[in-house]
């Protein structure tokens, strides 16, 4: 299957299925901490005082990737207006500088983001928005091209992530360390040591092509750039994310705050769409799968249905456990499940993990944050909770009668 043509320059995609973050991106969305937030505040607030009551429309931002599945799912299978939410068209976005810069503004008001840049937004930015439910869990991997025979042989090579506040850089540190390996950043053309392992911020939909022609050795990131990498043979998967951190979070739903507050009854209609499409998803994997693809009359995605299956499929998992590519059995790995419940404990040990990793841009945020104020001040789950019970209950997505855990992280 060929690599979309559009996206093969390695310097800047056009095609629309950009979904990373390249430096110029990560400028703008630093530059969001300081003075320049203030007018993006202000539009979204003056839009806000014309957007009164529980009719607003549904307007969704996202990025092409698996993690978007619960917002496009939900529009898809017109369960927003079950709910009796009107929903616009979901509208794609190219960049998380642009997704954040169009919700901050009010332009999109149910967006799916980073897990560890909700605290960046929150904390670092200062702007109110709130985590209502996570979107899937785990969906990422560590892939290397062919010719890496392990971890430890990525020493003195570049490896790709999509942004510094991003489970894939959190988890591929942890991994690197077991290894051996230490994290650095330096210029492209500073080639690091031989235990040293650059990491370059890349949008992802350029990372496979990276790969290819040998800028990198390897990416961490989301679904499906790992399935197309290993479907065009350009790269292997090493390892799943999942693998590193069980049932771990990726991309969350955020709503801003002041929705939650002032339409709190749309707040809810819109979380019970979005739990009631992670049940379907669970129920339907394959068909959810073609709904994102880009043979889905909606086009959500330039994604082709095969690839997207591969991912989705739950019998996928038994060859890498015969290559030796899980190392957890005994977590009973999925590639992706769905799970919308925001357990406290991933958040507070979200906020640990972050403070041994490395970051570039402003990060002394980080250091006045105390873990479980996090988990109750960035999380309101009422609404999930809420939306879990009406359709059965905690037993749908396997989870606990009193929502608890405990995190398992081992690289």
């Amino acid at each position: 299957m060929p690599l979309n043509p559009r996206c093969l320059p390695p310097h800047r995609c056009r095609a629309g299925c950009g979904c990373g973050m390249s430096r110029r991106d990560f400028l703008r969305l630093t530059a969001l901490a300081g003075a320049s937030v203030l007018p993006l505040l202000r539009s979204g607030e003056a839009l806000a005082q014309t957007l009164r009551g529980d009719n607003v429309p549904v307007r969704i931002g996202y990025l092409p990737i698996t993690d978007a599945a619960p917002l496009l799912l939900a529009h898809a299978q017109g369960l927003f207006a079950a709910q009796g939410l009107q929903a616009k068209r979901p509208r794609l976005f190219r960049s998380w500088a642009q997704l954040v810069e169009a919700f901050i503004s009010g332009q999109v008001n149910v967006i799916h983001l980073l897990s560890p840049a909700t605290l960046w937004v929150r904390y670092g930015t200062r702007f109110p928005a709130k985590i209502v439910a996570w979107n899937h869990i785990n969906g990422s991997a560590l892939t290397v091209r062919p010719d890496i025979a392990s971890v430890e042989a990525l020493g003195g090579q570049s490896v790709a992530i999509p942004f510094w506040y991003s489970i894939h850089n959190v988890l591929l540190q942890q991994i690197l360390r077991r290894h051996g390996l230490k994290a650095v950043s330096r210029p492209r053309e500073e080639k690091p040591g031989p235990r040293e392992v650059n990491l370059l911020v890349q949008p992802p939909s350029e990372m496979v092509s990276a790969l290819a022609s040998g800028a990198i050795a390897g990416f961490c990131v989301a679904e499906p750039f790992n399935a197309l990498a290993e479907r065009n043979g350009i790269g292997r998967i090493v390892r799943f994310s999942g693998d590193v951190w069980n049932a771990h979070a990726c991309c969350v739903t955020l709503l801003a705050e002041q929705d939650l507050v002032q339409r709190p009854e749309w707040a809810r209609r819109v979380t019970k769409a979005l739990v009631a499409a992670q049940a379907w998803g669970r129920m339907h994997r394959l068909e959810a799968a073609r709904a994102l693809s880009a043979e889905h009359p909606e086009r959500y995605t330039p994604h082709a249905a095969a690839t997207l299956e591969a991912v989705f499929d739950p019998q996928a998992m038994a060859a890498y456990e015969t290559r030796g590519v899980i190392v957890h059995r005994d977590w009973h790995l999925t590639r992706i499940d769905f799970q919308p419940y925001p357990f406290p404990s991933y958040t507070e040990a979200l906020v640990r993990l972050l403070r041994e990793t490395r970051l570039e841009g402003e990060t002394a945020f980080l250091q006045a944050l105390d873990p479980s104020f996090v988990a109750r001040d960035l999380v309101d789950d009422r609404f999930v909770r809420e939306a879990i019970a009406e359709l059965g209950g905690p037993a749908l997505f396997g989870l606990s009668p009193d929502f608890s855990r405990h995190e398992e992280v081992a690289p």
